[in-house]
């Protein structure tokens, strides 16, 4: 059972950029033929295509007691309150409010986030800081989620 599942997507103003770019590398293409200016499209877009997937493909999960937020995978039993951050209190602890030792999925187009202090005695990890277009059902995933709150 997933309580809360969300994929970072990248703006569609991002896919019309690329889109642009690819233009671009066609126009500065043309003057060495059909073949070459095809197939030089092609690859430029196939390549900004899986990059733009690959930066956007960036989950947040709250399932089978726990929470996955990229590549990490954190017990809810090593963590404590999540805090829904507006796009003010986001930018402030992704900027002089950081810590270096905190775990990050940061995407930069994504104005709000939810910070999760890490409870872990074992853990140097003082909070997550996790990029959401929904902080507060986030936040309400992960309090509904503990293993306290049953």
């Amino acid at each position: 059972m997933k309580a809360y599942d969300e994929r970072l997507t990248v703006p569609a103003t991002w896919w019309l950029m690329a889109l642009m770019s690819v233009l671009l590398l066609g126009v500065a293409l043309v003057p060495l033929g059909p073949v070459p200016l095809l197939g030089g499209m092609a690859a430029g877009g196939a390549l900004v295509g899986m990059a733009l997937s690959a930066y956007g493909g960036a989950r947040i999960r709250v399932t089978a007691g726990s929470l996955v937020a990229g590549d990490a995978r954190i017990p809810l039993e090593a963590l404590g309150e999540a805090r829904a951050l507006n796009a003010d209190e986001a930018r402030a602890w992704r900027t002089h409010r950081a810590d270096a030792r905190a775990h990050m999925v940061l995407r930069a187009y994504i104005p709000t986030a939810v910070r999760v202090e890490v409870t872990d005695p074992q853990d140097p990890t003082p909070y997550l800081y996790l990029s959401t277009r929904r902080p507060e059902r986030l936040a309400a995933a992960l309090a509904a989620a503990r293993p306290d709150a049953v």
